[in-house]
C-alpha cells in the first residue's frame, strides 16, 4: 500500500518529464531449464543527481556503469544519464521507483521529503565518517535497515561511493559567532540544513548545477557542495570569497545506487552478484579518488585563485553539535526509525571510543 501510494503520487512529476514506466525487456526473460539468458545484451538505463562526467561524482557513475560492463562480460550494459539529461536531478529517485530506469546515483538525503530517514544513509551532523559509514552499512547492519527502508518502494540500494569529510562551504562574509548565520541563505541539504535552520539560518535545497549562479547572483549568501575537488571544478571560488572547514555536516558522505528490485530480480543470480559488487568497488573507488585528489585542488584554490581558507570558529561548532544531537533525538517517528537512530547512535558512540584511542591519537601523533 505505501509503494502505491506513493507511486501514485509520481504520476504527474512522470508524465512532465516525458517518462513511463518501463517492462521487463525480451532479453531480460530466463529459460525454465539453466535460469540463463537467451543471448542478447541486457541494457539498463542510469539516472543520476549529478551533471554528467562531473569530477568524482559524474565520474563515479560513469566507473559503476563501467565496471557492471566489463564485470559482465558485456552481458548487461548501463547507460549513464547525467543531470536534466533524461530526469532533473532531483527527479532520478522517482524515475527508478516506477521502472523508467533501472539504475539511479545519488545521495539518500536528497529523499528526505519522502523518506524521513534516508539522510542517515547519506550523512549525519558529527556522524560517522567515510570509515565508519561503510563498517556501519556492511559490518553493523546498516544496510540491512537501509534496504528495509526502501523495500516498499521497490528499489533496492547499495553504497556506491563515498567523499570522505566535506568542507563546511562557501560563504559571501566571514563567521564569527552564531550571529552571523541568523538570516543566512545557505543551500545545505539533509539534516545538516535542519541543524542550519534551527540554529537560524535559512536552508536552500537546490541541485548542484544551479549553485554556481544562484551564489554569484545572490540567490543564496553562502553554499556548501562537495570539497576542493569538485568545487574547484565548479568555479565556485569565482562566487565566494571564503571557504570554511570542517565539514561538521557531512563527514562521510555515502553516495548510493539505488537499483529497481523488478529488475534486479530479473538478471541471473551471477549478474546479480555483478551489480552488487560492482557498487561495492566503485564505493571504494570514490573514496580513494577523492583522498587523492583534494589535497592538490585545495592549494590550486589558495594559491592560485587567493580563496581565504577558514576554519569555523569552535563555539560556533559547539552549538552546532548541541543543536544537532537535540535534532537527531526527535528523528524516529516510526518502529523502522527508532531502529534505525539506535543502530547509527550505538555504532557512532562504539566508534567514536575505539578512534580515540586509534585513528584521532594516531593523526595527533603525526602532525
Amino acid at each position: 500500500m505505501k509503494r502505491r501510494k506513493f507511486i501514485g503520487g509520481l504520476g504527474a512529476s512522470a508524465a512532465a518529464v516525458g517518462l513511463t514506466a518501463c517492462t521487463k525487456p525480451e532479453s531480460a526473460k530466463k529459460t525454465t531449464l539453466d535460469n540463463s539468458f537467451d543471448g542478447k545484451v541486457i541494457e539498463w538505463t542510469m539516472v543520476t543527481t549529478w551533471p554528467k562526467n562531473f569530477a568524482g561524482l559524474g565520474e563515479g557513475a560513469e566507473y559503476l556503469a563501467q565496471l557492471i560492463n566489463k564485470m559482465s562480460g558485456g552481458r548487461l550494459k548501463v547507460k549513464v544519464y547525467g543531470a536534466g539529461e533524461l530526469v532533473p536531478a532531483l527527479q532520478a529517485f522517482e524515475s527508478v521507483a516506477i521502472g523508467a530506469a533501472q539504475m539511479g546515483h545519488g545521495a539518500a538525503y536528497y529523499w528526505r521529503g519522502k523518506l524521513n530517514m534516508a539522510p542517515f544513509f547519506a550523512a549525519v551532523p558529527f556522524g560517522l565518517n567515510a570509515q565508519e559509514m561503510n563498517g556501519w552499512l556492511l559490518h553493523g547492519g546498516g544496510l540491512d535497515l537501509w534496504q528495509e527502508l526502501y523495500e516498499p518502494l521497490g528499489l533496492i540500494p547499495e553504497p556506491a561511493g563515498n567523499t570522505g569529510v566535506q568542507m563546511a562551504g562557501w560563504f559571501n562574509k566571514e563567521i564569527n559567532s552564531m550571529e552571523d548565520v541568523q538570516g543566512l541563505k545557505m543551500r545545505i541539504p539533509g539534516l545538516g540544513g535542519e541543524v542550519w535552520k534551527r540554529a537560524g539560518g535559512i536552508p536552500v535545497l537546490m541541485p548542484g548545477s544551479e549553485v554556481f549562479t544562484s551564489l554569484e547572483t545572490g540567490v543564496i549568501d553562502a553554499a556548501e557542495w562537495v570539497g576542493p575537488y569538485n568545487d574547484l571544478a565548479f568555479g565556485l571560488f569565482k562566487a565566494a570569497k571564503y571557504y570554511y572547514y570542517p565539514g561538521w555536516h557531512e563527514p562521510g558522505t555515502t553516495l548510493e545506487a539505488i537499483i529497481n528490485k523488478d529488475a534486479y530480480e530479473a538478471l541471473p543470480e551471477d549478474l546479480q552478484q555483478v551489480v552488487t559488487n560492482a557498487c561495492r568497488t566503485a564505493n571504494a573507488d570514490m573514496l580513494a579518488q577523492f583522498t587523492a585528489r583534494n589535497n592538490e585542488a585545495l592549494k590550486t584554490l589558495v594559491d592560485k585563485h587567493g580563496v581565504e581558507l577558514k576554519e569555523l570558529p569552535k563555539d560556533v561548532l559547539k552549538e552546532l553539535a548541541i543543536i544537532s544531537e537535540e535534532m537527531l533525538s526527535e528523528q524516529a517517528k516510526t518502529e523502522l526509525d527508532k531502529r534505525i537512530l539506535n543502530s547509527f547512535i550505538k555504532f557512532r558512540d562504539e566508534a567514536r571510543q575505539w578512534h580515540n584511542v586509534s585513528e584521532q591519537s594516531y593523526y595527533g601523533a603525526r602532525s
